[in-house]
């Protein structure tokens, strides 16, 4: 069978097969889901966490230097994930997806990052300054986070393939984590609306998120925040 038949027939396969879903209570595995059309149902809150700038990085910078960002941000933001009970889900060059489930998911995520926003400025780009002293770079970055229903499937080919994660949350998430670094973290108002107090107001009782118009979704109000956690 030639490559033409080969693609004709499989994606005839994926429009016709009926869908075999369950619901699920953990993050799943590649492993845990079928090729063929498999699904998990999860109400999640998926996180982004996007360097900003980074074409002009690799663009202004030796490879080197680049990737010791990269690796520094990325290492910082999957361990503080982690600690916070998310799931890194992917990395995407200078970006890292995670998803958080349970009932405090939605404030998980939201103090993973503030904490990613303080080890940004008091670790990595005070280490970074330490080491190259004559460099004027710093990092940013910016954090977009939604929640909503989650259908997780398998994408690719036998030998080549992943998860991919479709609902809103994820590309919310996604979409405003491409929003501008003056405001290092983003939320929609599910978000906002699901959070504990602790991550709504400051320790001095200053209310952290500021409303915001999304011009480029129908006008939605999302909030953005300067604030961090420290570690």
């Amino acid at each position: 069978m030639g490559l033409k038949e080969d693609l004709e027939t499989r994606v005839g396969e994926i429009f016709r097969q009926a869908w075999t879903e369950r619901d699920g209570t953990v993050v799943p595995d590649a492993e845990d889901i079928k090729l063929t059309n498999d699904a998990v149902k999860l109400t999640g809150t998926a996180l982004y966490a996007d360097m900003s700038g980074s074409t002009k990085l690799v663009d202004s910078y030796k490879a080197p230097f680049a990737t010791e960002i990269y690796k520094a941000y990325l290492h910082c933001a999957a361990k503080i994930i982690t600690s916070e009970g998310g799931v890194v889900t992917a990395y995407d060059g200078d970006r890292i997806m995670a998803v958080y489930l349970g009932n405090s998911k939605n404030t998980s995520a939201v103090r993973t990052a503030l904490k990613i926003n303080w080890a940004r400025q008091y670790i990595v780009n005070v280490k970074l300054k330490a080491q190259y002293p004559n460099s004027t770079y710093q990092v940013k970055h910016t954090v977009g986070i939604d929640s909503s229903e989650l259908y997780v499937a398998r994408t690719g080919i036998r030998g080549s393939n992943d998860l991919v994660w479709v609902g809103r949350a994820a590309n919310y998430a996604a979409k405003l984590s491409a929003e501008s670094p003056s405001y290092p973290t983003y939320i929609t108002a599910t978000v906002r609306n699901n959070i504990h107090e602790s991550v709504i107001n400051s320790a001095k009782g200053f209310n952290m998120w500021t409303a915001l118009t999304w011009s480029s979704m129908a006008d939605q109000t999302i909030y953005g925040s300067t604030y961090w956690w420290s570690l």
